[in-house]
């Protein structure tokens, strides 16, 4: 069964990036990226916004915006309801 790719999971691919290196670099756990990639859980807007900078450092154009958008919030709130 294929999983949609979160906006976030795109960007840190763009970015070259593994899930253990973004999350060293933000300051929280692989695990934490793992379910914000898998929409399990929705990152406070702190951990956003460092997240969106290591990605912008690491070359990538991107904005809170385009990393988490607003519809992939939703639904994991949603879901977690």
């Amino acid at each position: 069964e294929e999983v949609a790719m979160s906006a976030l999971s795109t960007a840190r691919k763009a970015a070259n990036l593994t899930q253990q290196e973004l999350a060293e670099k933000v300051g929280i756990t692989q695990a934490a990226i793992g379910h914000y990639e898998t929409l399990r859980r929705t990152p406070r807007l702190a951990d956003c916004r460092r997240i969106v900078s290591v990605l912008r450092a690491s070359g990538v154009e991107c904005s809170l915006e385009t990393v988490f958008p607003a519809d992939e919030m939703e639904t994991e709130a949603k879901s977690a309801a």
